[in-house]
Formats: C-alpha cells, sequence, structure tokens
C-alpha cells in the first residue's frame, strides 16, 4: 500500500490554507469517506456543498484503496468527514491519505462525524476493545452525524449558519420521525424471533435500540473473513435457535452466507444495507432510503 498514495513525487501534497470561498458564493468542496457520510453531509449542506465521496457506492470503507482522484480532491477540500470508530483504520488508509494529501494536523479541516455516539466494542481475537465503527444503524445516531455536520459546517463556514442549521432541523426531523417508524414496526416481531443474523457483525448498535440479538459469521469486515471456522461457529450456534431467515448485506460477497444457508436449511431473506448505500434508483440510494429498505426487510422476514 498504496500505490496511488506515491502521489507525493506527482506535487498533489500541499499544505492546508484558508479556503477561497471564504469571501465568495462559491461551493464548499467536500470529501466524505464513505457514501453514507455523503449522503448526510448533502441533506445538511444543500445547495452550499459539492461532495466528493472516497470508496464509492457499494465498495467497503473498511480497506480501501485511494485513487489519484482521492487525492486531489482531499488536497482541494475545504473540510474532509470522517467516521472514526475504527472503520477506515483498514491498512491505515485514511490517515496515510490525510498526510498524502496535506490534511494531517490538528490546523486542518478534518471532523469526525460519530463525535458524541457511545460506542460499542468489538469482542473477536484479534480486534477485542476495538470500536465498532457501525453507529449509524441506529438512527438516533444518525441525528448526531447531522448535528456534527451542522456544527462542522458553520464552524468553516459562519456566513451561512442560517442555511445549514434549517436544512439540519428539517433532515432530523425526518431522522427522527424514522426511528419512531422502527421502533413502531420492529414491535410488531415477537421477541423470540427477533435473532438478526447477516455476515458481518454490523448490528450491534442497531440491535441495541430495536431489541434484537445479533449473529454472525465474522465480527468486522477485515482479511479473515468467512473462514471455514468462522461458518462452523455460525452453525453451530444456529442449531440452538428457532431462526427463521438469514440476510446477506449488500457489500458483501454472499457466498459465505450462501454456505450457512445451505448447511442449516436456512433461507436467505434479503439483503441488508450497511456500510454502503445503493446505487441510483435503488430504495437504499439514500441514509433514510437504506434504512427505510433494511426495515421493510427484516420486518417481512421475521413478523
Amino acid at each position: 500500500m498504496i500505490k496511488s498514495l506515491s502521489l507525493i513525487a506527482l506535487g498533489l501534497i500541499g499544505s492546508w490554507l484558508a479556503p477561497a470561498w471564504a469571501d465568495t458564493d462559491d461551493k464548499l468542496k467536500v470529501v466524505t469517506t464513505y457514501s453514507i457520510l455523503y449522503d448526510i453531509v448533502r441533506n445538511v449542506g444543500g445547495e452550499r456543498v459539492e461532495i466528493h465521496s472516497l470508496a464509492p457506492v457499494g465498495s467497503n470503507p473498511h480497506e480501501y484503496d485511494p485513487l489519484p482522484l482521492d487525492v486531489q480532491k482531499t488536497n482541494d477540500a475545504d473540510l474532509v468527514f470522517y467516521n472514526g470508530l475504527n472503520l477506515e483504520a483498514g491498512n491505515a488508509w485514511f490517515d496515510k491519505l490525510l498526510q498524502t494529501a496535506g490534511k494531517s494536523g490538528d490546523a486542518a479541516p478534518v471532523f469526525r462525524l460519530s463525535d458524541g455516539v457511545t460506542a460499542h466494542y468489538l469482542t473477536s481475537t484479534g480486534q477485542a476493545g476495538s470500536e465498532d465503527p457501525h453507529a449509524w444503524l441506529d438512527v438516533r445516531n444518525g441525528i448526531q452525524y447531522a448535528r456534527n455536520a451542522r456544527e462542522a459546517l458553520i464552524r468553516v463556514d459562519p456566513a451561512h449558519a442560517a442555511s445549514y442549521r434549517r436544512n439540519a432541523a428539517a433532515y432530523i426531523g425526518q431522522l427522527e420521525q424514522l426511528h419512531a417508524r422502527a421502533l413502531a414496526a420492529f414491535a410488531e416481531i415477537p421477541a423470540e424471533r427477533r435473532y438478526l443474523v447477516t455476515s458481518e457483525g454490523a448490528f450491534k448498535y442497531f440491535c441495541a435500540a430495536y431489541g434484537f440479538e445479533a449473529g454472525y459469521i465474522w465480527e468486522i469486515n477485515a482479511e479473515n473473513q468467512g473462514t471455514p471456522q468462522q461458518v462452523i461457529a455460525l452453525l453451530e450456534l444456529l442449531k440452538q435457535r428457532q431462526v427463521p431467515a438469514l440476510f446477506v448485506e449488500t457489500s458483501i460477497d454472499p457466498r459465505s452466507m450462501q454456505m450457512v444457508a445451505r448447511e442449516s436449511g436456512i433461507p436467505i431473506a434479503g439483503s441488508l444495507y450497511t456500510d454502503s448505500l445503493g446505487l441510483p434508483g435503488e430504495p437504499g440510494d439514500s441514509y433514510a432510503g437504506m434504512l427505510e429498505a433494511n426495515i421493510r426487510t427484516i420486518l417481512a422476514a421475521l413478523r
């Protein structure tokens, strides 16, 4: 790692200077590490922001290999937003990108959107004690992300604070309604059927918020995912539970879960959005849309 980060030789590294938008009506140039943050910031920033997502839709933001365009966009950005909570830690790709793009250091306009979220922690060997990054799957944490985006945009662009506050208020209202709908929908699922089995253990925050237990093949996306030992461990667990359905994530290779389905006789009931939005035109092509789609899929399979 990382061929694309050898771009220092191409002269793309540079120090952060005061942004050119300060005395103009130009849009803020914003970079987010993956598509879910892209959509949250887009809703808060509105017409004031021009956003580039590093990890594209459908990709894995845990271990991303930035492209030359990503380095250039990050170098040029007025603000950079990342998730934190161990998400962008794989191969230290994000830290390397910031250093290469001249955005490292306390003075750089880099903001962690998960600030203020109460972290859940990983338990698997080699990962125990690390923060679980998937906070956004609890809608209340998505609301905190929106608040953090609002405050960062106001800090960097105070002249348009009223616009950011207005956008954030409307968007947070939508997310609050979504959280209420999720609670009402999942109340229809009997307690003994609230066991959510996925490939990656990405649903700790979700399960704590909405009253589920989580089962999974591996705990977090990494190089050692979908091993025979992990599959066998889940199969043993499934023998002890009356599980009506399995789920596979849209950004995950489905073969490991397909093996679990064949060996257990439990069907895969649908796909869930976790680390990425859906493609444009799909039900999950926005943050709120992906959560709505997940609610429908889970409800249909487990009710």
